[in-house]
């Protein structure tokens, strides 16, 4: 009845969130979230089969996104020019990379992903700082919370030690955090300890899993704000799917150069 690829919800879950089945190993499927960064897997019995154009309906939402984001920062294109920031993305997932670096491309920014997996990030970090340059830095790929484990210890967490590594060899290659932006983290990490490193921004405030997105939502707005202006930093988290509880941060100036005339 099922096979690799089909687009599927969990009933036990209240069909909450979507998956698509990476494999399959005798009644057991293996499950990948397409919009949250979830691995999972479940019963055969368990899943019900979802019927959806997905590529189109995910390019939609995610042009929706974009849009969002072009009419919060509300920039005066009659006037001024604007220089945006340049972003670097690592990521450990190909799939949800790609989704984030065509939402940069949407918005017309500069950006460069670098596929790796999370133990070889801080090895890799400071190589593909020196190629790239970026003015923000976007750390990412899977985590999650061990259950019935100490919230407050690093191994409790799947992947929390490799971000927060590549968080501290990104600050001995650059401490100033006005100069690199850094955006840390994937589902229910260890926020507390990836603040402490040095990012600038980091989840998971309440150890929930966050949309494929929103790490690119907080590097899109950091891109486009001007460098001397303060970043609403309230007001840029609630633009994140799941909010505080998803996002957390530090007050940041963006940066970007406005220049006149146009």
């Amino acid at each position: 009845m099922f096979k690799i690829g089909d687009y599927v919800t969990r009933n036990s879950y209240s069909n909450d969130i979507l998956f698509v089945i990476v494999n399959i190993v005798d009644d057991i499927a293996y499950l990948k979230g397409v919009d949250v960064r979830l691995y999972a897997d479940s019963n055969l019995e368990d899943l019900v089969l979802t019927k959806i154009d997905l590529k189109e309906t995910q390019n939609i939402n995610d042009r929706n996104e974009a849009l969002k984001m072009k009419d919060m920062l509300n920039l005066d294109r009659n006037e001024y020019f604007y220089l945006p920031g340049r972003i670097m993305q690592i990521d450990s997932d190909n799939f949800y990379l790609k989704r984030c670096i065509d939402f940069y491309k949407e918005l017309h920014l500069e950006a460069y992903g670098v596929r790796l997996d999370e133990d070889n990030f801080e090895k890799e970090v400071v190589s593909c700082l020196k190629e790239y340059k970026p003015d923000i830095l976007v750390i990412t790929g899977h985590d999650s919370f061990k259950k019935n484990k100490d919230k407050n210890k690093i191994d409790s967490y799947q992947n929390s030690l490799n971000f927060v590594k590549t968080v501290l060899k990104a600050r001995e290659y650059e401490r100033n955090q006005d100069k690199l932006i850094i955006i840390a983290g994937a589902c229910q990490s260890f926020y507390e300890d990836l603040i402490k490193a040095g990012a600038n921004f980091a989840s998971s405030p309440k150890r929930i899993n966050i949309h494929a997105l929103d790490p690119a939502i907080i590097a899109s707005a950091v891109a486009l704000s001007p460098k001397n202006k303060e970043i609403d930093l309230i007001s840029l988290l609630s633009k994140t799917h799941y909010g505080s509880d998803g996002m957390g941060g530090i007050i940041t100036n963006g940066v970007m150069y406005v220049g006149y005339p146009r």
